[in-house]
């Protein structure tokens, strides 16, 4: 069986509550331990905007007794 990762970034996708990616998260077997923000930008009239932010979590692998 292959080892997960200690470690791994979850993006919140474009439709996805937060709710539900920390859900997703869950049943992949990892808790989050930090969340980033990041702004991610256009070009509107030859000026660069805001579209919208970028929310990743980092999540650490819940450990369980069949890991030790």
């Amino acid at each position: 069986m292959k080892e997960m990762p200690k470690k791994k970034k979850f993006k919140v996708a474009e439709n996805e509550s937060l709710g539900e990616c920390l859900a997703r998260m869950r049943e992949a077997g990892y808790q989050p331990v930090r969340r980033t923000e990041q702004p991610v930008f256009i070009e509107r009239d030859g000026e660069r905007v805001v579209d919208h932010q970028e929310i990743v979590f980092e999540g650490k692998r819940i450990e369980t007794e069949a890991d030790n």
